[in-house]
């Protein structure tokens, strides 16, 4: 994926879905989900062990999420995207953005054959920020 795709994700784009959201502040996905939501994203967490994360209620699952969401930030194992994707899907979602050290080919090919736009290996907050520097 080219900056400039990456940009026009992050400038279209304002509500996130992030699978895998800690409650713990020292690790990385709460760290970015604050970044985020300081840069005025909606950041909805999924994390079935956790009622809440930064004041918002955390969900199970995406299909358990009462609004539509864009961007579906993941921050699991390679190896446990396929049914998150797949759960994308259904839920219309635009975006599938696998965080730092994340790939998986198959499930991105699947992905973009339903029409998402895919990201793999690449940090939210980094290319937010990147992006800003470059104003």
């Amino acid at each position: 994926m080219q900056d400039e795709d990456i940009a026009e994700i992050l400038n279209k784009y304002r509500k996130i879905a992030m699978v895998g959201l800690s409650n713990n502040p020292d690790k990385p996905s709460y760290q970015v989900a604050e970044y985020l939501k300081a840069n005025g994203y909606r950041v909805i967490p999924v994390n079935p062990a956790v009622a809440e994360v930064q004041g918002e209620k955390s969900y199970p699952n995406l299909a358990a999420i009462p609004e539509p969401v864009e961007i579906v930030d993941i921050f699991r194992r390679s190896e446990d995207i396929p049914p998150i994707v797949d759960a994308a899907i259904l839920v219309k979602a635009k975006v599938v953005w696998m965080q730092l050290g994340i790939e998986n080919e198959p499930a991105a090919n699947k992905a973009q054959q339903a029409g998402l736009k895919v990201v793999m290996n690449r940090c939210m907050k980094r290319e937010h920020q990147a992006i800003q520097s470059q104003k």
